[in-house]
């Protein structure tokens, strides 16, 4: 066989191709069954139908299909892309992904600022409605039950540089503020080293509501979960602890409480479930960071739902006053103590986790790069449909990622082929007896295998 040579392969390129002469590719397979998945119960008309308000009928330029622009932030979930641009890199780049789109080779696929304008075109609603219609699609396919739901948050970093806050009364930035600051501890025009040496020793406190980030009114200065201080918003989930589907993501300010948000969420996850038709919610786990006396009296009066609230440990306290409080902690400290609760609580470490790693670590999500609440929830509710369609994914076909489906394919072929090979260099095998007698009666120049002895 010769050798194939680069600079062969250096030639210009056609003007015209016939049709019957392009390379076709097989598509990925995990795609080409999310296809399916998605046709069989008809989503391009429900989004159409979704969408049609905002256009003005047939007149005019046509506009990215919306079936398109949900199965692009549905690609952000299942390739771990954080932006828009690099969404339509590599939908650009993908055959694969252009067959999934529905694109040939000679259109041109939606670049970055088709996608930002779409998003903002449609409103929160429309993306909620997406959300809650892959719900509707797991209650038909008996992956959501919806009875008993755990409930938790985490950070994610803001498009907003701290160095770039500004300070909500007179609107000087930090920079500014902090020669101010040096100025009247008798620093006469100091220089920035010495900015910097002065504000690494005084005692520094920032305070929400003193600063703010003049692009990112709604990111809040808080601590990450590794340490650091960023401005950063805060993703609540709500979980099935059935199924470990996501019933209802909200966005909230990363200063506000766990106690304080809470509501909002399980609020949220009431009116979907109602929507979709599932259990209405009986119970509702949490970790110890969603404890109060206010919580436990709101959640059995208000919302008529059991609570399995970790308790901190406050030492002794005092009830006076506070017989209504003192009734609903301590039955939520019986049920915490109780086997089933110890289960929830297991459960809810692992699956509301595993759906924070799965969106926001492998999802690419952890570090924002839209600003805006709005902007923000918009992308999180179809990035977190794709966790929920994940799973439909892997009801049916055994993997619920593109990642996944390489594995399982390949997998299979390169475990063999290891298999085989062990099998050949280990000294007790069929196999390698089998080449033992092979070299053994070969005369008395072959080669005689490492551990075989010759005859």
């Amino acid at each position: 066989m010769a050798m194939g040579k680069r600079r062969k392969r250096e030639r210009q390129e056609e003007l015209w191709i016939a049709t019957d002469a392009i390379v076709e590719t097989p598509g990925h397979a995990f795609y080409e069954r999310l296809n399916e998945l998605l046709g069989r119960h008809g989503f391009d008309r429900a989004v159409e139908h979704l969408c049609a308000r905002y256009y003005g009928g047939p007149r005019g330029r046509p506009s990215i299909v919306p079936g398109v622009y949900f199965r692009m932030l549905l690609i952000g979930y299942f390739e771990g892309l954080d932006s828009e641009r690099a969404i339509a890199w590599r939908v650009a780049d993908s055959l694969s992904l252009r067959k999934f789109l529905g694109y040939g080779l000679d259109e041109k696929t939606p670049d970055h600022s088709t996608i930002s304008r779409t998003r903002r075109l449609y409103w929160l609603s429309t993306h909620r409605a997406v959300f809650r219609w892959v719900l509707k699609v797991l209650v038909e396919e008996g992956l959501l039950r919806g009875k008993t739901i755990s409930i938790d948050a985490t950070t994610l970093e803001a498009n907003a540089a701290l160095r770039s806050i500004v300070r909500r009364d007179t609107g000087s930035e930090y920079e500014e503020y902090l020669r101010q600051l040096a100025e009247e501890a008798g620093l006469e025009s100091p220089t920035r080293e010495q900015l910097a040496r002065f504000d690494r020793k005084r005692k520094k406190k920032m305070s929400n509501q003193e600063w703010t980030h003049p692009q990112d009114p709604d990111a809040r200065i808080t601590k990450m979960k590794d340490g650091r201080t960023h401005l950063a918003h805060k993703a609540e989930h709500a979980v099935d602890l059935d199924t470990g589907a996501l019933m209802a993501v909200t966005l909230q300010p990363a200063d506000d409480g766990d106690t304080t948000t809470i509501f909002e969420t399980l609020e949220e996850a009431q009116a979907a479930a109602e929507e979709v038709g599932t259990e209405p919610i009986r119970e509702v786990v949490a970790d110890k960071g969603y404890h109060s006396n206010e919580v436990m009296v709101r959640l059995h009066q208000q919302q008529a739902v059991r609570s399995y609230v970790s308790e901190p440990d406050r030492g002794r306290r005092k009830w006076k006053g506070k017989r209504e409080e003192q009734k609903q902690v301590y039955a939520n400290r019986r049920r915490i103590r109780g086997d089933r609760g110890k289960r929830l609580q297991k459960k809810r470490a692992e699956l509301v986790e595993r759906s924070f790693a799965h969106t926001y670590e492998t999802g690419g999500m952890r570090r924002l790069f839209l600003r805006g609440r709005e902007n923000i929830l918009k992308r999180l509710l179809v990035h977190d449909a794709g966790f929920n369609l994940s799973l439909l994914m892997r009801a049916s076909l055994g993997v619920g990622t593109p990642r996944q489906a390489t594995k399982w394919l390949i997998g299979p072929l390169f475990g063999l082929f290891s298999r085989l090979w062990r099998a050949r260099t280990a000294p007790t095998t069929p196999l390698r007896l089998f080449y033992a007698s092979l070299t053994r009666h070969s005369g008395p120049h072959a080669r005689v295998l490492p551990g075989a002895s010759a005859a």
